[in-house]
């Protein structure tokens, strides 16, 4: 039985198209009708706003055009708008390969547009750099201008609102139409056969990896797991990054000096996923591959756990998901595969980080320069994006979610627990001694990457998670004082073999 069907719709890509036309001038008329109330601005005068990303190309400008200002440009025919990126993927696309050359500094090229001669207005801003740029009053703040118009976000995702004052020191100097979120996905016949009761929103980890022991039996390729951080399955290594991000675990000390991974919160992060690996309650790459029965017919579902119906649950599972179990169960017959049953809850989140999991992006942010020419129209095209008209037009996109509430529901007439993308805050960014850190620091994500064999030996028996976690520490010491003398530079060995596995 199946909850999850998709209702027939008869959508194509020329009726897709009418009504995305239809939906565009209906929001049209509805803000042009605001404007004729008093609420736009009706003047005549030839105006500029520059809006500047970290990335872009000439040729990626007709993307992001059409994806954030046709419609505004379109409604205001006296502004033209200039797209400008602190960094042209061209530059770095047909550099020739020197080592000696030193990569642009994000952070600095983003400045240099915010402050230079002609600064931009509009920023779209990463998320990771929002609290620094508030930090070094590079934003202006939006909560006079929110109040003074009585721009009404009553209905915003909390979580989204959450994380965008969490960055502001209690306050919004960005706003973003749009986001992604994950959600703890579970198949329901799995549970039902266990005898379990399904996940509930606020699902911790620690009961999650009690019921996924439960969920997992059978030998070989008749192995069901109990859970997975993704739907493909990894090396375990890069879970213990998700898992342990909640909790601001940092394997290195502010100064870059000194490794901080050999103590009781990375030993039980680590015991935690590799005892799920060890117990083969949790799949590695080796076994899903080992177990494959040679004899199936391939199909472009088969190496999903998921939906082979291989695994209970999947922590990590995104909004464009649900797109491809809606199309494995309408073709599930074809395929000789058994449709799945399915729903979901917030990915899991740990007791001592209430309120924050999953990976929460904030991928749109918008702020006003402190220094733009041209603040008003900024404080219009922002207004603009995060409309509720605009959030009714973006509700239809499978890849994102609408920042209000009030538009957002299942995709394709589906039944599912849509509020679970909702309910988590994003990690809070690293603070800004650590984003300084690596920022200057190239070589030093290397000094991370040194922990993956020693995780893999600990999954293998040879080697305990506190010998591991020595270990780690004692390469770590030494490469950071080889960093310290050449930040930059080329990293030799340090131990037998363990850079050349890194690189």
């Amino acid at each position: 039985m199946m909850t999850n069907n998709m209702k027939e719709t008869g959508s194509t890509g020329k009726v897709r198209r009418p009504l995305l036309l239809l939906l565009v001038l209906t929001m049209l008329v509805s803000l042009l009708a605001a404007c004729a109330d008093g609420n736009g601005d009706t003047s005549t005068e030839k105006r500029v706003l520059r809006i500047g990303t970290l990335y872009g190309s000439p040729q990626d400008e007709s993307y992001f055009r059409q994806q954030y200002t046709d419609a505004f440009e379109l409604m205001n025919s006296n502004i033209e708008i200039e797209i400008v990126s602190a960094i042209n993927y061209n530059d770095q696309r047909f550099q020739t390969p020197d080592e000696n050359n030193k990569q642009p500094d994000i952070y600095e090229e983003l400045t240099k547009m915010l402050t230079g001669s002609n600064p931009v207005d509009v920023m779209v801003v990463d998320y990771s750099f929002l609290r620094r740029m508030v930090q070094d009053n590079l934003l202006k703040q939006l909560d006079p201008l929110i109040q003074q118009d009585k721009f009404d976000l009553s209905d915003y995702v909390p979580a989204v609102m959450d994380g965008i004052k969490s960055a502001g020191d209690n306050n919004i100097y960005a706003l973003t139409p749009t986001f992604s979120s994950t959600a703890l996905f579970y198949n329901k016949k799995l549970f039902t056969e266990a005898s379990l009761d399904f996940p509930t929103d606020g699902i911790t980890w620690d009961e999650v990896f009690a019921k996924a022991e439960m969920l997992a039996k059978g030998e070989g390729k008749d192995r069901v797991y109990g859970l997975t951080f993704n739907r493909y399955g990894s090396d375990g290594f890069w879970d213990i990054q998700n898992y342990t991000a909640p909790l601001q675990l940092k394997f290195v000390d502010d100064k870059g000096e000194k490794m901080l991974v050999n103590n009781p919160q990375w030993e039980k992060a680590w015991t935690d996923i590799t005892e799920m690996y060890k117990k083969k309650i949790m799949p590695n790459m080796e076994d899903i591959y080992r177990e494959r029965d040679p004899e199936k017919p391939y199909n472009q579902f088969e190496g999903d756990l998921f939906l082979s119906g291989r695994v209970a649950m999947v922590a990590m599972g995104d909004t464009n998901y649900i797109n491809e179990i809606t199309l494995m169960n309408e073709n599930a017959e074809k395929l000789g595969m058994e449709p799945i049953d399915w729903d979901i809850v917030t990915s899991p989140q740990h007791a001592e980080a209430e309120g924050i999991g999953g990976n929460v992006y904030l991928s749109s942010l918008m702020g006003i320069n402190n220094k733009a020419q041209n603040d008003k129209d900024a404080w219009e095209f922002i207004k603009f994006m995060n409309s509720k008209e605009w959030a009714k037009l973006k509700s239809r996109s499978s890849y994102e979610l609408t920042a209000r509430k009030e538009f957002l529901k299942p995709m394709n007439g589906l039944n599912y627990n849509i509020d679970a993308f909702t309910k988590l805050k994003p990690v809070p960014p690293q603070s800004l001694e650590q984003e300084k850190l690596f920022r200057e620091n190239s070589n030093m994500y290397q000094v991370q990457y040194i922990a993956q064999p020693y995780f893999q030996e600990v999954i293998k028996g040879d080697k305990t998670v506190k010998e591991a976690l020595e270990k780690w520490e004692t390469e770590g010491n030494a490469m950071l004082q080889k960093i310290k003398a050449n930040p930059n530079g080329p990293l030799e060995p340090t131990d037998a073999g363990v850079m050349s596995e890194v690189y």
